[in-house]
């Protein structure tokens, strides 16, 4: 019987827990798009991932370990993972989750023919399709709750409840949360939410790094000065060297979003705006010494 997870991550098929692990860590590190520049690289991590996530799940495991490739159709991963990633990431995770959902039997997983069906692709008697229970909804969070992780309140199905929220999330992204979805004798479907984070007028997102501007005196800019800056978690102090430009960029290191593969954070990168003063408040003696010594050009 052929099993080509195994193969995917390059390991036995009698490979211990520990060795399992030990080999998706290395070719995670390997093709991660941010090291591996290839154009497939990105397609083979997505790839290791899926098989990791199947493997190192116990009864995911148990189940493609009694039953092989047959339950890709007779595909193996790779082929099965490349036919099916046209329809993006997060389809190819949902049809992964409904064909090692367990609940015997695999209705609503691939037929043998390697199609996306409601039988069983063993024909052993499981004809009958499950209702669908899930929910697709849609979220806005808070800008700060994206960023930070957190937890959000959401309405959903007449229910009221709080989600967590993992930090450095997206907008685009999609979340499960289990059991919120529709219930029907006894058992309840899953609530999957498509997020949207709200604009925040302060920050600027770029990737995992994020930009906001602060003011700064006249002052300041020419003679340097310390100054406080409230972040998005703390309060902090920044040096402001003499002879300061506007839009001059100070890097924070590690107060961006957090990145969640990687479990790094980005940096937090602060343009100084430099505020004049207004000339009729200044002193006179002061605007014309200004008139008579600043250079024109």
């Amino acid at each position: 019987m052929a099993k080509s997870l195994y193969e995917t991550l390059e390991i036995s098929d009698n490979a211990s827990e520990s060795e399992i692990k030990k080999a998706y860590r290395k070719l995670a590190r390997k093709y991660h798009p941010d090291v591996n520049k290839d154009k497939d690289a990105e397609d083979k991590f997505k790839e290791i991932n899926s098989a990791y996530e199947i493997l190192s799940d116990k009864e995911k495991k148990a189940q493609y370990d009694m039953h092989g490739d047959s339950m890709f159709g007779g595909q193996n991963f790779h082929d099965f993972t490349r036919s099916h990633s046209g329809a993006g990431s997060a389809d190819l995770d949902e049809i992964l989750r409904q064909m090692f959902s367990g609940g015997g039997g695999f209705g609503g997983g691939f037929s043998s023919q390697g199609g996306f069906g409601g039988g069983n692709p063993f024909g052993s008697g499981f004809e009958q399709q499950k209702p669908n229970l899930d929910i697709h909804s849609n979220v806005t969070i808070p800008f700060n709750v994206a960023i930070l992780g957190g937890s959000h309140s959401v309405s959903v199905n007449g229910e009221r409840f709080d989600i967590k929220i993992p930090a450095g999330v997206n907008t685009g992204e999609k979340m499960r949360v289990k059991g919120k979805g529709h219930a029907q004798g006894g058992v309840a479907g899953d609530l999957f939410l498509k997020i949207t984070v709200a604009d925040n007028p302060e920050y600027e997102r770029d990737g995992n790094d994020l930009i906001k501007k602060f003011d700064i005196p006249l002052y300041t800019a020419l003679f340097g000065q310390k100054v406080s800056i409230q972040t998005l978690e703390k309060e902090i102090k920044l040096k402001v060297p003499k002879n300061t430009k506007n839009g001059q960029s100070f890097r924070v290191k590690g107060m961006g979003a957090m990145d969640r593969k990687t479990k790094t954070r980005g940096d937090l990168y602060l343009k100084a705006n430099i505020v004049l003063p207004n000339i009729d408040n200044l002193d006179e003696d002061l605007v014309q010494m200004m008139k008579e010594k600043l250079p024109k050009e």
